[in-house]
C-alpha cells in the first residue's frame, strides 16, 4: 500500500509517497505557506506527475476531542474540525485546505488523519489535568494534549533499535527542537508528561512562539494596553529566538554564528532558549525511574550541536554528559563511548510515521 503522506507546517509543506517498505519516493518540499496559492498550484502539478498512492495520510496538529488518535476522514469529521480549528491557529486552517484540495484531486482514495496528539494520549490523569475550575474543564475540554507525537513516536522506536532494548523496557526524555519545539517524558514505550499543553503555545520557547507565559502578564497587557489580536500575533509570530534576538533572526546556526562574532541578542536568544529547554528535561525526568537515554530530534535537534551541547552542560546531576560528537549523518549517539546516560539523535522521519498509522487505521477497518 503506497501512502502520500502530507505534511504541512506554519510555513511550509512537505508531500512523500512512501511505499509498503517504507521507502520515500517522489517528494515535494515548500517552504512557504502551505495553504497559499502557488503552494496549491504546486501541489497539483505534483499530483500530475506521480503514481496514484493507494491512501493519502494527513499530519494533524491538534484535532482537540475530535481526532485524538489516526483516523479515517469523513465530510461530518472534517466540520466538526473546523469548529476547533483555533486551537492551533497557524497550523489547522491550512491543513483543512490541503486536505480539501487533495480530497478533490483524489476523491476516490482513502484519506486518514494522524494528529500529533495521539501519542500523549496515555498521558496519567495527574499530567493531563490542568488547576482549573471544574466546569470550564468539563465545558471547554480544557487538558494537556500535547504535540510532536508523531516525532515522539518515531524517535521513541528508533531509539530503542539503537539502544537495543525494546521501547516497553525504556525510561527516556525526548526533545523535538525545530519550528516548535517540546520535550517529553517515556516511560515504557508512553507518553507520561510533556512540555505542550492544550495548544502548541505552551512549555519552551520556539523559533517564534513565546512558549509558558506568566498568564498574569498576559491579563495586565489585555487590561487596556493590547489588543487581543495584537498579543496574539506577538506570541505566536515575533516571541521565540525571534523575540530575544530582536527581530534578527530566529533560525539557531545564525544565531549562533552571530553569537560568535559578538553579538549579545543573539547570544542572549540562545542562552534563554537552552536554559528553558535545559529545565523542561530536568522536570521531565522526575517522571521516570531512571534516565536511560536523552534523545534529541527536530530540525534544531538534528543539526545544531551548539544548541545540544549547552543544554547537556547544564544537565550533569542527571549523569547526562557533554555531546563528544557533532552532526551525524544518521542517526546515532553524541555522547562519549560508555556514557551512563546516552545522549542520542534521531532525524524526524514524520512521513514514515505517518505512512505507517494510516496503513494500521485501514487494514484494520
Amino acid at each position: 500500500m503506497s501512502v502520500l503522506v502530507v505534511v504541512g507546517g506554519s510555513h511550509s509543506l512537505h508531500l512523500a509517497l512512501v511505499d509498503d517498505e517504507d521507502k520515500v519516493g517522489d517528494r515535494l518540499d515548500l517552504d512557504q505557506p502551505p495553504a497559499s496559492d502557488e503552494t496549491l498550484h504546486a501541489v497539483a502539478g505534483f499530483l500530475g506527475g506521480v503514481p496514484r498512492p493507494h491512501a493519502v495520510g494527513h499530519r494533524l496538529v491538534h484535532g482537540g476531542d475530535v481526532v485524538r488518535k489516526p483516523t479515517a476522514m469523513h465530510g461530518a469529521l472534517l466540520a466538526a474540525l473546523r469548529r476547533v480549528a483555533d486551537l492551533a491557529p497557524l497550523h489547522v486552517p491550512p491543513a483543512l485546505v490541503l486536505v480539501d484540495a487533495l480530497r478533490r484531486a483524489l476523491p476516490d482514495v482513502p484519506h486518514v488523519l494522524c494528529p500529533d496528539t495521539a501519542f500523549h494520549a496515555t498521558l496519567p490523569k495527574p499530567a493531563a489535568t490542568f488547576p482549573l475550575p471544574a466546569d470550564w474543564r468539563a465545558a471547554y475540554g480544557l487538558r494537556r494534549y500535547g504535540f510532536h507525537g508523531l516525532s515522539y513516536a518515531w524517535a521513541t522506536g528508533r531509539a530503542a533499535q539503537l539502544l537495543g532494548r525494546p521501547a516497553t523496557e525504556l525510561h527516556m526524555v525526548l526533545a523535538h527542537l525545530g519550528g516548535g519545539s517540546s520535550v517529553c517524558a517515556v516511560r515504557d514505550g508512553r507518553s507520561v508528561d510533556t512540555s505542550m499543553g492544550f495548544t502548541p503555545l505552551d512549555g519552551v520557547p520556539m523559533t517564534t512562539r513565546s512558549g509558558a507565559i506568566d498568564p498574569g502578564m498576559l491579563l495586565w497587557l489585555l487590561d487596556g494596553r493590547m489588543s487581543l489580536r495584537e498579543l496574539s500575533d506577538g506570541l505566536y509570530r515575533r516571541s521565540g529566538l525571534l523575540g530575544l534576538a530582536a527581530g534578527r533572526s530566529s533560525d539557531t546556526r545564525e544565531l549562533v554564528a552571530a553569537a560568535e562574532s559578538g553579538d549579545r541578542d543573539a547570544a542572549l536568544a540562545l542562552d534563554v532558549y537552552n536554559h528553558r529547554v535545559r529545565r523542561e528535561i530536568a522536570a521531565a525526568s522526575t517522571n521516570l525511574d531512571r534516565l536511560d537515554a536523552l534523545v534529541f530530534t527536530g530540525e534544531i535537534g538534528w543539526d545544531t550541536p551548539e544548541v545540544r551541547r549547552d543544554i547537556c552542560a547544564g544537565l550533569h546531576l542527571l549523569g547526562v554528559p557533554v555531546p563528544a560528537v557533532g552532526n551525524r549523518t544518521d542517526d546515532g549517539p553524541v555522547s562519549p563511548d560508555g556514557a551512563t546516560v546516552p545522549v542520542l539523535v534521531v532525524e524526524t522521519r514524520e512521513e514514515l510515521q505517518i505512512a505507517r498509522e494510516t496503513r494500521e487505521v485501514l487494514v484494520g477497518r
